[in-house]
């Protein structure tokens, strides 16, 4: 174990974030399943094992790739994002539904099945950072520059929308936050999000004239968040039961919370432990702990902003300031909608809420986010190491000096008493 915790590197402090998050996993997962425990007739500790094992396994992902050289990620991002293309399309028309969305492909051999939107994210982000770096010198022209980094992030967000709107806006507007970061044009950025507006509205019209997509269920939530939601006699029907329950659970919370595994509402609240967690860990551990997490991921964002303002190259720079900001971002708006700031989107906590393959493709996020930061740590101890060096060098250029000039002092000081004692010897 200390010769692991020695050959860690990378940002240290993103290190022990991921640890914490991951140990606040593990309690709130284990505290919330026991309802779904029972209903799945299963030991009470099943699912704290199950967790546990894939939290492991991300922490050893994160190992695994933060000990590459990140600049092995420009060829990489190419070959994912190329793969997820077809991914997305079949999820699309033969994914496996859940909620009435196509989110899901189930791999045959091994029976597991994983979002392909998560693969498409860090896909999006890696082959984004390297466009981006690529068209520094011409990225404020608009036909050459911007729209062969903006083709892919179309793409992408329109074959997602369709199944997963809340993850398809994120991901634009994450998007929208790295084009800045990558001298685009306001105006351009501008012009974008006008177009990304035209194209949701232009989407849910399609949806309802044809009835394909999920137009009635985003319609039903902006009702529902919105409070339009009336019924026949004009009064306002009461909030869904899942936005109802989690007020219940933050308002039993107060400020300290109920203490661990004292949750009333894992009982009640629907997806307690993916979802909602959020709310459950509020109600055990109160304004205080919701607080803490909330620290946590602006803390993991820091850290991954100092990185992007250390690294010398663009490609580095943006892939860790655009993982690190729709880790975050993701993180944002589940907390958002679990204290009723926006409507239902389905997004979970990275890192936190029960899961398996999104918490592997998040641990690969944050293992390349370390990857940049070991090799400017790296980058930055050679400087030093050459700078001390060359101060040694010139240290010793000093001293051999100052010894030359000793020895020359030493030697006329010689010449003069022997002078001395032939005048003397003349006498």
């Amino acid at each position: 174990m200390k010769q692991l915790l020695k050959r860690t590197q990378g940002d240290q402090v993103i290190w022990a974030v991921v640890i914490v998050l991951s140990f606040i996993s593990l309690l709130a997962v284990y505290s919330s399943t026991g309802s779904l425990a029972y209903r799945m007739d299963k030991n009470g500790s099943y699912y704290l094992i199950k967790q546990l094992m894939v939290l492991v396994l991300g922490l050893l992902i994160i190992y695994w790739v933060h000990k590459i050289n990140y600049t092995k990620f420009a060829r990489v991002a190419v070959v994912l994002y190329l793969m997820s293309i077809p991914l997305l399309v079949y999820t699309l028309f033969f994914g496996t539904k859940l909620n009435e969305g196509s989110r899901w492909i189930r791999l045959p051999l091994i029976n597991l099945t994983f979002q392909t939107s998560d693969l498409a994210k860090l896909a999006l982000f890696m082959f984004l950072a390297r466009m981006l770096s690529i068209k520094q010198t011409n990225i404020k022209d608009l036909r050459k520059g911007f729209f062969p980094v903006l083709v892919p992030v179309f793409v992408t967000c329109a074959l997602i929308a369709p199944a997963n709107l809340s993850t398809a806006l994120m991901l634009g507007f994450t998007c929208c936050i790295l084009f800045f970061i990558g001298r685009v044009k306001v105006k351009h950025i501008m012009l974008l999000a006008v177009a990304g507006l035209i194209g949701i509205a232009a989407l849910f019209g399609l949806s309802k004239a044809f009835h394909f997509g999920r137009a009635s269920t985003w319609q039903q939530r902006i009702e529902d968040f919105s409070g339009k939601n009336k019924d026949a006699n004009g009064v306002k029907k009461p909030d869904v039961y899942q936005v109802q329950q989690a007020k219940i659970a933050i308002a039993n919370g107060g400020l300290t919370g109920r203490g661990p595994g004292n949750s009333l509402q894992r009982n009640f609240l629907p997806h307690p432990y993916s979802d909602f967690i959020y709310s459950i860990i509020i109600e055990e551990y109160g304004l205080i702990g919701g607080a803490v997490i909330i620290l946590l991921y602006l803390l993991f964002l820091w850290r991954s902003i100092l990185i992007f303002k250390r690294c010398p190259y663009a490609f580095g720079a943006f892939l860790a300031v655009g993982l690190s900001i729709t880790l975050v971002f993701q993180a944002m708006l589940n907390m958002a909608v679990n204290v009723h700031l926006v409507p239902v989107t389905g997004l979970t906590l990275p890192m936190v809420s029960m899961g398996g393959s999104s918490i592997w493709f998040t641990s690969i996020a944050i293992g390349i986010v370390l990857s940049v930061s070991k090799y400017v740590d790296e980058m930055e101890g050679k400087k030093k190491a050459a700078k001390n060096e060359m101060k040694g060098s010139k240290l010793y250029v000093e001293a051999e000096g100052e010894i030359e000039d000793e020895e020359e002092d030493r030697n006329e000081t010689q010449v003069n008493t022997n002078n001395k004692k032939q005048r003397i010897a003349t006498i």
